[in-house]
């Protein structure tokens, strides 16, 4: 298993480690700051540093076998993969996690603002989404964004808290997601809080990255509300910045 440094601190950008497990074209390391593709959110890219000072592209971080205990980076074509037990440096991209961030964070006050069942979605460092489950467009698309926006302009905390499986399961509310329910099978489930105490605005379960504070977002708009089916909207974000 690797030890996942992201769940507890999304702004470290490079940590050493050590190879445990390689395969062709990919490497497993026993830590990472590395977060894989899951949850409509990207698997992270950067550099792995060799002891001797080469470096080796990361193209993206996905769980092999869908192993969510499992982190595989997978490097560049053609790059000689280290032996295991090596050790290594990792450094992420920054600026892409950090726009993917501010985005998870927008898309769940956007699934606040809009309170229908969440029936997929994709964060993306340009243009993101949320579909839902959403008979009509909202009447007042501007006063869906100023909300966001206001929300975002006070500058909220948003910090990661543990339950367990059985305390989910006893509030199934806050699961917006209407496909995809979150990953049991551990004993406990990770979620995201944006506000505090009484000014909470958002608590969801969710094992990807966020910013810090809401008001690291920046300004965000609604862009094209697409019909995907009967009863299916696909609303886009974008970052104004």
């Amino acid at each position: 298993m690797t030890d996942f440094l992201f769940r507890e601190s999304a702004t470290l950008e490079t940590c050493d480690a050590r190879v445990a497990a390689v395969s062709d074209g990919a490497v497993e390391l026993d830590r990472t700051v590395f977060y894989a593709a899951s949850g409509g959110q990207p698997g992270d890219t950067g550099v792995l540093r060799l002891e001797g000072g080469e470096e080796l592209a990361i193209v993206d971080t996905v769980h092999p076998d869908r192993d969510r205990s499992r982190i595989a980076h997978v490097l560049g074509e053609g790059a000689a993969v280290p032996a295991v037990g090596a050790g290594v440096t990792v450094e992420l991209d920054w600026p892409r996690r950090h726009r993917l961030m501010r985005m998870h964070t927008a898309l769940h006050l956007l699934s606040v603002a809009m309170p229908f069942g969440v029936t997929g979605g994709s964060i993306g460092a340009e243009k993101s989404r949320l579909d839902f489950d959403m008979p009509e467009p909202p009447e007042d698309v501007a006063a869906v964004e100023a909300w966001v926006n206001a929300r975002i302009a006070e500058d909220l905390p948003v910090a990661a808290e543990w339950i367990t499986e059985d305390e989910l399961a006893a509030a199934p509310e806050m699961v917006k997601t209407m496909k995809v329910k979150p990953p049991v099978g551990q004993g406990r489930v990770r979620l995201i809080r944006i506000g505090a105490g009484d000014g909470t605005v958002d608590l969801q379960p969710c094992g990807g990255t966020h910013v810090a504070r809401t008001g690291e977002i920046g300004r965000v708009r609604i862009g094209k509300i697409e019909k995907k089916g009967r009863e299916n909207r696909r609303v886009n974000l974008h970052l104004d910045g």
